[in-house]
């Protein structure tokens, strides 16, 4: 940097060689031109003007404002290593109390036969918000005040819960019938619309697979919701099947056949009903004869099968005649026409007596 006495070209141009001490040659006025370092002279003016005793009091002590500083440093680590310590015991003992409290959790999952899915789940939610919040009381025994940094998330959660509304429905069915058990694996259930065996319980959704061996993906909030019915939950199951025989039949013959195919099938169980044979419904072509026949669920597909084959074969041999629907024609004949009988007339008189055509009483 060069300092120049004057803004002439001159003395721009002298400045332009950047040589230190340098004589210039007189401008128009008859000046002589000389340029200096000024950074030199900074640090020449500063060593001659610099007191020795300032150092000294730095040096000595004899400086409040380093004495002060040293004073407040000392305070405040007497005042922040007990809080430090403090929240290094709450955490040590929090986080032991938080993996107790995960053990007594999953022994209780696993006495209620919860889903391995859900136990690793809902243990490690339970160690994360169990830890946060010992966490959050560690700091605040620090003095840094976790308020802001609680409500931040809140926010936030509150705007992952909006977002997220129907995967967060999905999440809590799953955990509700992850524990509440309405159905498991391999139980055949009927919801709405939806037929099939469960193959597969997640937390956002359950695998449904029907007899046509399509998959069929169902969300866990229409399952915890709505009404089902469960086909395999008990270990016996009613099966109904419904025989029709003509109008004629000799009813107590048919009920023997009936009664002859039951006898011969060895999967229908006499317990806990024994079967029952009955007239259902009388329809417009034939007799219906219900049977309510109870077997195990695993094989209630068998007797379904059976059953029907078996009645049809026994109704034949036995010569049972078996209905088809019938419409019976008439051929209507010309009839004559129907005449109407004539009627005696009553005969009224044009006025009554005493009274007048427009005339009053």
């Amino acid at each position: 940097m060069i300092l120049l006495d004057d803004n002439t070209p001159t003395l721009i141009a002298a400045a332009a060689a950047q040589k230190p001490d340098t004589i210039v040659p007189k401008d128009e006025f008859g000046q002589m031109v000389h340029t200096q370092d000024s950074i030199s002279n900074a640090i020449k003016d500063s060593l001659r003007n610099m007191d020795v005793s300032d150092l000294k009091a730095v040096v000595t002590g004899e400086n409040t404002i380093l004495r002060d500083g040293l004073r407040e440093l000392t305070q405040l680590t007497v005042q922040f290593v007990p809080k430090l310590l403090v929240a290094i015991l709450i955490l040590w003992i929090g986080f032991k109390l938080v993996k107790m409290l995960k053990r007594v959790i999953m022994r209780g999952l696993d006495r209620r036969n919860a889903e391995p899915s859900l136990k690793s789940f809902l243990g490690s939610l339970t160690d994360v918000l169990l830890k946060a919040m010992i966490i959050i009381m560690a700091m605040d025994v620090i003095g840094i005040k976790a308020t802001s940094f609680i409500a931040l998330l809140g926010a936030m959660g509150l705007a992952v819960g909006m977002a997220l509304q129907g995967t967060l429905q999905n999440f809590a069915g799953g955990v509700i019938i992850l524990l509440m058990k309405p159905f498991k694996v391999d139980d055949y259930i009927e919801c709405g619309s939806y037929k099939g065996y469960i193959k597969e319980i997640r937390i956002f959704h359950t695998i449904m697979r029907p007899f046509n061996g399509r998959t069929i993906i169902i969300p866990n909030s229409e399952l915890a919701t709505k009404s089902l019915i469960n086909h395999t939950k008990e270990p016996k199951i009613r099966l109904d099947v419904v025989a029709s025989v003509a109008y004629g039949t000799d009813l107590r013959k048919a009920k023997e056949v009936l009664w002859d195919v039951i006898k011969a099938e060895p999967l229908i169980s006499w317990d806990p009903k024994k079967p029952s044979v009955a007239v259902s419904n009388l329809g417009d072509s034939s007799v219906d004869i219900t049977l309510w026949l109870w077997t195990k669920v695993e094989d209630y597909w068998t007797v379904w099968e059976h059953i029907r084959e078996d009645i049809y074969i026994a109704f034949n041999n036995a010569g049972v005649e078996i209905p088809f629907p019938q419409v019976t024609v008439h051929n209507a004949t010309e009839s004559a026409p129907i005449h109407m009988e004539p009627r005696e007339g009553v005969k009224r008189p044009d006025v009554v007596a005493g009274e007048a055509m427009g005339t009053g009483a």
